[in-house]
Formats: structure tokens, C-alpha cells, sequence
């Protein structure tokens, strides 16, 4: 198996050396790993070239039963785990900055009192990307809207206002509310999740197109352009809990509002670790702002 996981960080990294310092192993004993499997499949895996590292037309066509064996191998090493007990573990998740940013810490912290063995590993995405995530195992769960997704396992976690965020001095920052409407004839940035989108929604519903101008991933991002003067927007309100930016936060009439669950493929199939912190979110609920 190593001489499989070695071909994989070569593929990955383009370079037997780096492949090499992320295993451990010295560069020779890499080339050693790849010169057996070469020998055993007796055929050339690898081509080498002054820009790096690629598979040959002969290596690409064996490497998906590759990866495949590895995430056998893998899982296979976490269900020995799973029969030991929840004495170690990785959870994989797929998040949101928001959440990574203000529910993680404490959860975390808290579930590691209780197993201080356990990893966990983000993949930072959107609505789109998430349950791509979860459908290919390349993350066990993750935080998605329900109302995007058919064919995942969900449960609602929370209910959150999306709050509109204007530059200070704008001429509807002195409002106690914002209509959706008001929003249409200013520049608009859009926080770029994928196929779906809240604020769009709520617009749309209304029979309203926002003038979007900027589609950005990043939530401070946005909040930075917002200070700037270069437009409008509408974020999570547990996103902007803590902020130092100089912009003003505006209720939105009618409320727009944003659900989100944890989604996953099959409860029985998730890692020990993974049930565990799920079921520890759910009994925390209280807690999370």
C-alpha cells in the first residue's frame, strides 16, 4: 500500500522529492517504491521532464483503481479504529467561513475534552462544492443548505437573518430598515455560494434584480469592498457578530433568512468520529450564537 500512497503524493506534489519529505522517506527510497510497482505491473508509470512529474498514458489509465485502493485502505484502517473504540479518529468537514470562524473554536474545543485524540480537517467551500464534497467522500459531512441539495441525508442545525451592509455615510444608512427594492439601484456584491444563493432568492421572489457588479467567495472580502465605498450587500448575521470594518448593518424588510443543516451521505457509513461530533453539534445548538 505504501508504494501506492507514494505514487499518489508524486502525482499530487509533481515531484518525487517533495512526495518524499511529506512521507518521510528520502527521495531514493521513493524511486525504490516506484521502480517495484513499475517492476511488478511491468509497465511505465511515470514520465519525468524538466517541468515536473506526470503519469504516462499507461499510469493514467491505472491510477483511478489506484485512489481507489487507497480509500479502501484508508477506510478499511478507520473502521479498525471504529472497533478499538473512539480512541482516534479524523473528521473531514466541509464549512463555511462563518461557521469555521464562529461555531468551530468552541465546539471543537469543547469535544476535545472529551476525545483529545481526535483530528479534524476543513475543506473551506459553498453551497455547490460542499455536496460535491460529500457525494465523492472527499469529506465525511458538511454545513449545506437543505433546500439545495435532493439526495443527501440533512438536519436543520440552525436558522440565521441575513443583514443588509452599506458603507458608513450611505444615503440609506440612517434607516431602521432596508426594502430589497432599495437595494436594486446600488452596486451590488454578491457572496459568491455556488448554485445557490439566499440574497438572490429573496430577490427573485420579490420579482426584484439586484445590479451585481462583484461575485466574491470570501465574506471579509466583501465587507472590505463595502467599506471601500464600491457597493452593497447581503451577509449572514453571524458573520458580521465581530467585525472592525466601517460599515453599517441594516435589518432587511422582508427578512431574508438562511437555514443550514449538516448534510451527509449515509449516517451508518459516516467514521465514529464524525456520528460523535455530529450528535455533539446537535446537543449544543443552545450554545452557538
Amino acid at each position: 500500500m505504501q508504494r501506492y500512497i507514494a505514487l499518489q503524493k508524486i502525482v499530487e506534489s509533481g515531484s518525487f522529492s517533495r512526495a518524499a519529505e511529506i512521507l518521510g522517506y528520502t527521495q531514493s527510497g521513493i524511486s525504490q517504491m516506484i521502480s517495484s510497482l513499475e517492476d511488478e505491473m511491468s509497465l511505465r508509470l511515470l514520465n519525468r521532464s524538466r517541468s515536473g512529474v506526470k503519469l504516462t498514458p499507461e499510469g493514467e489509465a491505472l491510477y483511478p483503481f489506484i485512489e481507489r485502493s487507497i480509500f479502501q485502505y484508508q477506510a478499511m484502517q478507520e473502521k479498525a479504529k471504529e472497533i478499538r473504540g473512539l480512541e482516534a479518529g479524523l473528521i473531514r468537514i466541509g464549512t463555511i467561513s462563518s461557521i469555521t470562524c464562529h461555531w468551530m473554536p468552541q465546539l471543537i474545543r469543547k469535544f476535545q475534552l472529551r476525545y483529545p485524540n481526535v483530528q479534524f480537517l476543513f475543506h473551506q467551500g459553498d453551497y455547490s462544492s460542499i455536496p460535491e464534497w460529500i457525494r465523492s467522500g472527499a469529506v465525511d459531512f458538511g454545513f449545506i443548505a437543505p433546500e439545495a441539495v435532493r439526495d443527501l441525508q440533512t438536519i436543520t442545525v440552525k436558522e440565521g437573518e441575513m443583514l443588509a451592509v452599506l458603507p458608513e455615510g450611505h444615503r440609506l444608512a440612517g434607516e431602521e430598515k432596508i426594502r430589497l427594492e432599495e437595494l436594486t439601484a446600488e452596486p451590488f456584491i454578491l457572496l459568491e455560494e455556488g448554485h445557490f444563493s439566499e440574497p438572490l432568492n429573496a430577490f427573485h421572489s420579490a420579482g426584484l434584480e439586484p445590479d451585481v457588479k462583484y461575485r466574491i467567495h470570501d465574506d471579509y472580502a466583501i465587507m472590505t469592498m463595502v467599506e471601500a465605498g464600491l457597493g452593497v450587500s447581503i451577509l449572514a448575521e453571524l458573520v458580521l457578530r465581530r467585525t472592525c470594518y466601517r460599515i453599517v448593518i441594516l435589518p432587511l424588510e422582508p427578512k431574508v433568512m438562511r437555514t443550514l443543516a449538516v448534510g451527509y451521505k449515509d449516517r451508518d457509513s459516516l467514521p465514529i468520529a464524525s456520528r460523535y461530533f455530529i450528535d455533539f453539534i446537535m446537543e449544543n445548538l443552545d450554545e452557538l450564537p
